[in-house]
């Protein structure tokens, strides 16, 4: 049995030969960093492309945004009026800060003397934003109730559109859902639905 393979070499190896294929082996590791390189530029201007993508679409997004807050905002307390409610005051945009630490911000805050409806708009709703919208909520609860505010809160979302799961996820989270229809909004209540109180 044999233990020992012996390498084989050529019979003949000359300082031509191993010159040659330190050249080739230098001209390959060139090629390889020129390629190399190339792919690092393309790579940059790649991020770049993408950046400046990503903020189009975050400026794309917040004018769709607007958009659906002047939808919505003219015609929300007529709407929720039909629905029994009559809200004295309607602001949009605030910034909740605590200590001077940004907190939230609501797009859509409609009040009267015992119910607070928090509204969230959307373009296209989807469910992180109504994991959102129930943190905010809980956020303006602990602050009521540090201020013996005792108004309940209740909550909305609203968008331009809106996929038949996201609506039933809307509602089983205790929020009414907004839609727009054509120049206006209506809200979309289930039968049996019972809105969250927080």
């Amino acid at each position: 049995m044999e233990t020992n393979k012996s390498i084989k070499y050529p019979k003949e190896l000359t300082f031509e030969m191993v010159w040659a294929s330190l050249m080739e082996t230098k001209q390959m590791v060139k090629e390889n960093a020129r390629a190399i390189k190339e792919t690092g530029r393309a790579i940059k201007e790649t991020d770049r492309q993408m950046k400046k993508t990503d903020r189009k679409l975050g400026e794309l997004g917040n004018r769709f945004g607007e958009l659906a807050e002047h939808l919505v905002a003219p015609n929300i307390t007529e709407k929720f009026k039909k629905l029994g409610f009559t809200f004295e005051q309607i602001s949009q945009n605030h910034e909740i800060m605590e200590n001077g630490r940004y907190l939230t911000e609501i797009d859509l805050l409609l009040e009267n003397g015992e119910i607070i409806m928090v509204v969230e708009i959307k373009a296209r709703p989807n469910l992180k934003n109504i994991q959102k919208h129930i943190k905010r909520i809980e956020i303006l609860r602990r602050r009521a109730d540090a201020r013996n505010d005792t108004r309940k809160f209740q909550g909305a979302i609203a968008g331009a559109i809106m996929r038949n799961e996201i609506r039933e996820s809307i509602h089983k989270a205790g929020f009414y859902a907004i839609e727009q229809t054509g120049d206006t909004v209506k809200i979309v209540v289930p039968e049996g639905f019972k809105p969250r109180e927080w």
